[in-house]
């Protein structure tokens, strides 16, 4: 049975069809897009409108004359674009796309009779009008495996060019989250699912009213982003003139960004790309970043070189994909352009270089210095480079005068203004230098970037945390070196660790303390550093998928620290990563050490590369690695988005300080921040500017918001919501009465609030819980209590979900809920939640017994009745509206007190028992029509809306309204056609006037059209 949209998701359904018309769609309707392609739902391209718009966009010159392709040649480019999903829908979603951006070639036989062959396109990107642009709703498309219940998908609504669907969009109303929209889209491109449709999507939607999200085939839940217009008031002015008295919406915003014609066919063309196996599409801030450079590049400076400047992106924001997409633009730009990629290491020269051969660029990578020159001068399109190669360089005579060279300098802060910047500029003096940053400029670099034309585009920190493309970090600082020396500050070291453990689990911990004492000062910390790391990873972090890095001071360090865990802490895994070079630490004993550790490694996984490879591969795709050890490498410019924890016992500053911090920040499903723990009070205490500090000195204080937030604010918020539950049940008098509680929920507006504020209370507590700091602003009784009122809260929303018929989903914060009371909270007396139990489960009855009083049983039983009635109720309106009717009576009589606790109980199980029969108790069946569900519920609805005696009348006609959408239910996609809907009223209305006639009764038009708006809702429910 097809799902039946609600009418506020149909609304909102029209909206965008009347927006995307405005904008230039022709609307096709169910009924004639089931007809464009040949009435099966197998089929997915719209064959006649692209066979005819091929033929009107492709020509090929011969001899001075245009010459149309042959129908041959037209239904054989039909044929070629409909790629097999033998190898995956990745796969063929590449093969088509490459079809779609650069055409095919036909062999065609000339007028001479000689063969040859030309490029046919299916799009004309540099005419976007020259295309038909085409909205279609309610797209259904056969399954691959067509299980007995559900042969097809329906989308919402497909857009498509020349007739191949490129935009697949999923609507919720907007009392439901837009989310759904995109787990659904994500759903239908399973392999059981309808890949064959998304083989040609480009761009997917989801949204409701409030919000509206975008992204690509392929592309996971936690990428779909939001799209920001940079001169978003003046996109609004426009769109309220568009949409006339309806007010924009975001998703309209959405749509008006991404579906214009132009802009359409230039995201599909320039901003999106293959990353692997990988399909990418741009985030807002890379297309205006891009679309701005590409225009400063236009002009010249007094010098005759193309303007250049800075684009700041944050970091976690995608600047390495704005680089590859920036350099293909500028390729096609400009004729003969060379683009030099710059990087300032080996790591990330390698890395960039293997991102470009990713995509279809494929670049020359300077091995060397000599190899630089050569390239240079060879026709290269595309370098990459480390900068310390043209210092190499400079001195050679090799000086090249062109002003199609674009310089792309990645981490552009450390060389922009800088000796080797010079060096470039001798070599390149006539070339457009385009710098590239992840962190703020400091205060002292601003001038210097404005020589080289200033900043192009900002996207600084806060506005990635506002569209959750990176998340925010939390600081707390926890000194160690001070407390060394001191027994008492010792003492109070093993309180805070032991504070939670079991009594097995805190003689164990004494056992290891006691060795403390012998150790010397400088490992005794260490240890004392790792103690707390296993701890506050074991209690924090263990079991939930993430991970965390450890940065210390040395390569010295970073092997005992790993020795210090392998020995004490055998069921936490943790490697190292440190490089193999000259620079080792002083001390003959520490280089020997160091080396030995070294060679062990490469013994067992080859060369520092490959080792190197091995672990990074290890730690972002594999489940063993727990605590990664760094020391520099890896601490920049590596993405590990299951990295949530960073604890630094390292020095930093600035920069080096921005990007350490920022490997915790990346996106990743069930995360909500990342969490540094500074062991070295590199930011001290944040209570006041970040900039008052001297790790982040350098930086404007605007610059830095939501760089990184103090724990206390987390644990303040944890009070907030403590307040806002609280305030919620004031009016209960027995604070331990969980009846009470759950009384006051029986509001629908204070379930929802319940839900929020608790999912919030425990995120908060559970990282409150975290940290040390809870000790200043939580006291222990507070604490006690918060842990308390957790227990009971869950306690009250399995009592809600099942005696109100509600599921309380918490989504990905389910995890951080059970997590909280599995570790902080004392596990006896918890119930891990339920499945919502319907009401004709055989456990159904069971969970009604678990509840404390007969009121709450008869809640339990009246609101999974009420949640039945709401999903059958077309299914026959006359039967369930008299059971919503008699709920109504029972609870205004309890209300009144016109009815005890038990005979409330009585009367709902009466009810339960009418629910399970499925008809009406009072009512006689005549032969034919008894023991049929379907002609019963029709035979209630008959005898509704017509008042005749004669029981064999009503009989006869619920059998002829029977038969009439039996014999229109055959027809493909019949519940969708307005005009077999016609057909089927105009068949009932003649039986209608054969009744007044025959028996002198006279209808009311009004009951008429009520009454086939009834027998619609049954037809579908019961036919389709």
């Amino acid at each position: 049975m097809p799902p039946i949209n609600p009418t506020a998701e149909k609304a909102l359904q029209k909206n965008c069809i009347g927006l995307l018309e405005k904008l230039g769609y022709m609307y096709i309707s169910p009924k004639d897009n089931l007809g464009h392609r040949e009435g099966k739902t197998s089929n997915i391209l719209f064959k006649d409108i692209l066979r005819k718009k091929l033929s009107e966009i492709n020509h090929y010159e011969y001899k001075g004359q245009k010459h149309t392709f042959s129908e041959t040649n037209i239904a054989r480019a039909i044929d070629d674009l409909d790629s097999p999903l033998s190898e995956g829908l990745l796969v063929a979603n590449q093969k088509i796309t490459d079809s779609l951006l650069f055409g095919r070639s036909y062999e065609e036989i000339l007028s001479d009779g000689t063969k040859k062959s030309f490029s046919l396109r299916y799009i004309d990107f540099e005419n976007p009008h020259n295309n038909d642009f085409y909205i279609t709703e309610e797209f259904i498309v056969d399954r691959a495996n067509q299980g007995e219940n559900m042969k097809t998908r329906r989308v919402d609504l497909v857009a498509l060019v020349n007739g191949i669907p490129l935009v697949a969009i999923e609507l919720k109303k907007s009392s439901k989250d837009y989310q759904a929209g995109i787990r659904q889209i994500l759903k239908e491109q399973e392999n059981s699912e309808i890949q064959s449709l998304f083989k040609y999507i480009q761009i997917t939607i989801a949204g409701n009213s409030n919000e509206a999200k975008y992204a690509t085939t392929g592309t996971p839940f936690d990428f779909y982003h939001t799209w920001n217009e940079e001169n978003e008031s003046e996109i609004k002015g426009h769109l309220n003139v568009l949409l006339g008295k309806r007010k924009a919406s975001k998703l309209d915003i959405l749509l008006f960004a991404l579906l214009q014609k132009e802009r359409l066919l230039k995201i599909i063309k320039h901003y999106t790309l293959f990353d692997g196996k990988i399909k990418k599409i741009c985030r807002y801030q890379q297309f205006f970043a891009i679309e701005k450079t590409l225009s400063r590049v236009e002009s010249f400076d007094e010098f005759g070189c193309r303007q250049g400047g800075l684009i700041w992106h944050t970091q976690g924001s995608g600047k390495s994909l704005t680089m590859i997409m920036l350099a293909k633009l500028l390729k096609i730009k400009f004729d003969n352009a060379k683009i030099i990629i710059v990087t300032d290491r080996i790591d990330l020269d390698r890395q960039i270089f293997e991102v470009f051969k990713k995509t279809d660029i494929e670049p020359k990578k300077a091995s060397s210095a000599r190899n630089l020159l050569s390239l240079l001068q060879s026709g290269a399109s595309v370098i990459t480079t480390l900068v310390h190669k043209f210092e190499a360089i400079q001195d050679s005579k090799l000086i090249i005068k062109e002003n199609n060279i674009f310089v792309l300098v990645d981490e552009s802060h450390r060389t922009q203004s800088g000796l080797l910047h010079k060096a470039m500029k001798k070599v390149l003096p006539q070339a457009c230098y385009l710098g590239f940053t992840g962190t703020p400029l400091l205060k002292k670099d601003k001038n210097s970037f404005a020589k080289f034309g200033g900043e192009i585009h900002r996207y600084a920190i806060d506005e990635a945390v506002r569209d959750k493309a990176v998340l925010p970090l939390y600081y707390e600082g926890r000194m160690i070196e001070q407390e060394i020396l001191n027994p008492q500050g010792l003492d109070r070291k093993f309180e805070l660790i032991a504070k939670g453990l079991s009594e097995k689990e805190r003689l164990d911990l004494e056992r290891k303390w006691a060795r403390f004492s012998k150790i010397a000062s400088s490992e005794q910390r260490l240890e004392l550093i790792a103690l707390d790391i296993y701890t506050h990873f074991k209690t924090n972090l263990e079991g939930r998928g993430f991970k965390a890095m450890l940065a210390t001071s040395s390569k010295y360090e970073a092997i005992k620290y790993y020795e210090i865990f392998s020995e004490y802490y055998k069921d936490f895994c943790t490697a190292y990563v440190i490089s193999n070079n000259k620079t080792d630490e002083q001390g003959s004993e520490n280089k020997q050490y160091i080396a030995q550790a070294l060679q062990k490694l490469y013994a067992r996984y080859g060369d520092e590369t490959q080792y190197i490879e091995y672990i990074q591969g290890e730690f972002v795709k594999g489940d063993e690695i727990d605590l990664l050890i760094v020391v520099d490498k890896l601490l920049t410019g590596f993405d590990a988005p299951k990295a949530r924890n960073l604890y630094i016992d390292k020095s930093l500053k600035e920069h080096s300080l921005l990007q350490a911090i920022a490997r915790v920040n990346r996106v990743c499903e069930g995360k909500d921040f990342g969490y540094i723990i500074d062991y070295r009070g590199l930011l001290g205490d944040l209570d006041r500017a970040l900039s008052d500090y001297s790790g982040l000195s350098g930086f404007d204080e605007e610059d830095l918001q939501q760089a990184v937030i103090d724990i206390r604010e987390k644990i303040v918020e944890t009070k907030t919501y403590y307040t806002h539950l609280e305030s919620l049940f004031s009016e209960v008098k027995n604070k331990a009465d969980l009846e009470s509680y759950a009384n006051i929920l029986s509001n629908e507006e204070k379930r929802k609030k319940f839900k929020e504020y608790l999912s919030h209370f425990a995120r908060a507590f559970q990282t409150a819980l975290c940290s040390e700091k809870i000790d200043e602003i939580l006291s222990e009784k507070e604490i006690k209590e918060y842990k308390d009122k957790v227990r009971f809260y869950n306690e009250l929303r399995q009592v809600v979900q099942i005696r109100y018929h509600e599921v309380c989903d918490f989504g990905q914060y389910e995890a951080q809920m059970q997590k909280l009371l599995d570790t902080f909270v004392n596990a006896n007396g918890i119930n891990h939640l339920t499945e919502l139990v319907n009401i004709f489960d055989e456990d159904f009855d069971k969970e009604v017994e678990r509840m404390a009083t007969p009121n709450a049983k008869a809640d339990t039983i009246l609101n999974a009745i009420s949640a039945e009635i709401r999903e059958k109720m077309e299914a026959n309106p006359a039967f369930y509206n008299s059971l919503a009717k008699q709920i109504e009576h029972i609870i205004k009589e309890y209300e009144e007190k016109r009815l005890s606790e038990e005979e409330k109980l009585e009367k709902a199980q009466q009810i339960q028992d009418l629910l399970k029969g499925g008809y009406k108790s009072d009512r006689n069946y005549p032969q034919g029509i008894a023991g049929e569900k379907r002609l019963m519920a029709i035979y209630d609805n008959v005898c509704e809306a017509i008042e005749i005696e004669d029981k064999e009348v009503l009989a006869n006609l619920s059998l002829k309204i029977d038969e009439i959408y039996k014999r229109y239910s055959k027809k493909p996609e019949w519940y969708n056609s307005k005009e077999t809907e016609n057909e089927i009223n105009r068949e009932i209305n003649d039986e209608l006037w054969a009744l007044e006639d025959e028996h002198h009764i006279t209808f009311d038009n009004n009951d008429i059209e009520k009454f086939f708006k009834i027998l619609r809702g049954m037809g579908v429910k019961w036919y389709a």
